[in-house]
């Protein structure tokens, strides 16, 4: 698993890959943050970095099937998973390794971030911010980026083609992040059937997340969620 690992991680940094995506997540928040009027923190007259965990998982959306449409779809158009499958890995070994490269660079993008904290808090009146609500939304947003990174995978490895993959991947994130809350908010699910279908979308349990209090039941969700995209890889796998 960890050779893959290796291997994954070098591909993305031995071209422009991963340093495009890091780039293009903190260019893209840093203009909505800092930049733009509309969605500007120096306009929202409080020191909070709410705009900022609004924002990312629009970006996460786009970003992360981007960074994952190749890790199994170039293998099979380029015939290189025939090979793959002759070394002593296994099905799991492979998918991990290539899930954990993806999750490490998601890492590196989140991290710079960081710098967004110290801004608002020496911007801030009284020099205090919201340390629980931030930590919660960081652990939230992570755990977003790795749902996210899991479907994306799964999806690239039902095609050889990237850009199919990519388009599957996008749909995929957005009908499970947005998609059962705009759902339950048809007229015709109520007595509480409207709350239980919108627990079923990423959305209920990253904003859950994002208010400072790790509920475990959020956490078995993304941990579900994960587990079950990576378990489907893994089956496809074992087809091919």
């Amino acid at each position: 698993m960890w050779s893959i690992f290796k291997k994954e991680l070098n591909q993305f940094f031995s071209n422009l890959t991963g340093y495009i995506a890091i780039i293009l997540f903190l260019l893209i928040n840093g203009i909505f943050l800092f930049v733009l009027p509309d969605s500007s923190i120096f306009e929202f007259g409080y020191a909070s970095l709410d705009k900022f965990f609004e924002l990312a998982p629009w970006i996460f959306m786009f970003l992360v099937p981007a960074i994952t449409m190749r890790a199994l779809a170039d293998e099979f158009k380029a015939g290189t998973f025939e090979i793959l499958k002759t070394k002593p890995l296994s099905s799991w070994q492979i998918v991990l390794g290539k899930y954990f490269s993806i999750l490490v660079v998601l890492l590196l993008a989140i991290l710079p971030s960081v710098i967004y904290i110290v801004t608002i808090k020496a911007l801030s009146a009284q020099g205090g911010i919201d340390s629980g609500g931030i930590t919660g939304s960081y652990i939230g947003l992570f755990l977003l980026a790795a749902v996210f990174a899991a479907i994306s995978l799964c999806c690239s490895g039902f095609t050889s083609n990237a850009v199919v993959a990519f388009l599957i991947s996008v749909f995929c994130c957005l009908v499970l992040y947005f998609g059962f809350n705009a759902l339950s908010k048809m007229p015709f699910f109520v007595n509480g059937i409207d709350y239980y279908i919108e627990m079923l979308g990423i959305d209920f349990h990253y904003r859950s997340i994002s208010r400072g209090v790790l509920d475990s039941r959020d956490l078995v969700y993304f941990m579900s969620v994960i587990f079950i995209f990576l378990l489907a890889t893994v089956k496809n796998l074992h087809k091919k």
